[in-house]
């Protein structure tokens, strides 16, 4: 890959994803292009999908057409100037203007490296799309749930699980090898440490997604409790949510645990890849502890951890990275808080 594609994806990808942009800078170069382009071209999808404004048809029609491009089905790109000009974000503007180019970079990888991205980019384009079709009809008035937790599941699995699958895939292929034995659990690791991540987004913002009519908590776990989802809307409910929003906090922490311990079976060598892992980690874990100690429901107050404390974290990081034990003890105080 030439130096100007290279610096192309690190351009873009700090307009737009300014806290991943941080996660790749730490990343070891032998994959840092890689992973930097297949999230970028996840952001572009992303940005497709969630073009408010746009009609579901016409985005999921560019969802299709997006992917077909990407899979190597077509040689055409969508038309996508007219979800370009709903964006509030410029960069975002740019990134879906100007979105033949990062495309066109897929094509300077190896073909390994080219079958991982576009695997990765097909389900969780897939994880959108069925998401864009499950919520067609959602509103403020409309809270449309899901009914199982197979559904929670697999969605976790589509739109970030399978994220852990594809780091270590390409890590595999740039930076080291294990057995057989060891390889399995770190994919079955790697597999829970995307649903860490993503269950946590689902739960901090809760609130902000029932406005959009958006339920990702199944009404086969709420029903249980005699909740509905719009009860959720008011803030008065958590008296009686919280043991079913603890107990998904319970499973976040769980999915962090393996989290950890896929971080442990990184190769020591692998400073740069061990702290990119980290970072996320604690930060998770930290939203965790505020989560449980707030009221989610109330959406006046948006829960997340702050600058400093990122900045906090990232020198405790730093830090702790020479040394297995220290890392190992820097995630554990995290785990145990």
């Amino acid at each position: 890959m030439s130096k100007l594609i290279h610096q192309a994806i690190d351009s873009l990808l700090k307009g737009t994803s300014r806290s991943f942009y941080l996660t790749l800078k730490a990343l070891p170069s032998p994959v840092r292009p890689q992973i930097g382009l297949g999230y970028l071209l996840a952001r572009i999808s992303d940005t497709i999908a969630d073009s408010t404004g746009g009609p579901t048809g016409q985005r999921l029609e560019a969802l299709e057409q997006y992917n077909d491009r990407l899979q190597g089905r077509s040689t055409a790109m969508p038309d996508l100037s007219v979800l370009a000009r709903l964006q509030q974000n410029p960069d975002e503007a740019k990134l879906l203007e100007n979105a033949a180019a990062p495309v066109s970079y897929l094509e300077q990888f190896s073909a390994t490296d080219q079958q991982h991205i576009r695997r990765v980019l097909d389900i969780i384009i897939g994880g959108q799309t069925l998401d864009l079709q499950r919520f067609a009809y959602a509103s403020t008035g409309t809270i449309i749930p899901l009914a199982r937790e197979e559904e929670l599941d697999d969605y976790t699995y589509r739109v970030a699980g399978c994220v852990g699958e594809f780091w270590t895939h390409v890590s595999l292929g740039h930076l080291f090898e294990v057995d057989a034995a060891k390889e399995a659990q770190l994919f079955e690791n790697a597999v829970r440490f995307g649903k860490a991540l993503q269950l946590i987004n689902i739960l901090r913002d809760l609130p902000e997604d029932l406005r959009m009519g958006r339920c990702y908590l199944p009404t086969a776990i709420l029903s249980e409790h005699d909740i509905t989802p719009e009860n959720l809307l008011e803030p008065v409910t958590m008296e009686r949510f919280r043991p079913v929003y603890d107990s998904y906090l319970d499973k976040t922490v769980a999915h962090f645990d393996a989290a950890a311990a896929y971080i442990d079976m990184l190769p020591f060598s692998q400073f740069r890849m061990r702290g990119a892992c980290t970072l996320p980690v604690i930060i998770g874990l930290k939203t965790v502890t505020l989560l449980r100690q707030q009221n989610v429901l109330d959406a006046e107050y948006r829960i997340k951890v702050g600058r400093p404390e990122i900045k906090r974290m990232t020198r405790q990081t730093a830090l702790a990275l020479p040394s297995r034990r220290r890392t190992q003890k820097l995630i554990s105080s995290y785990l145990d808080a």
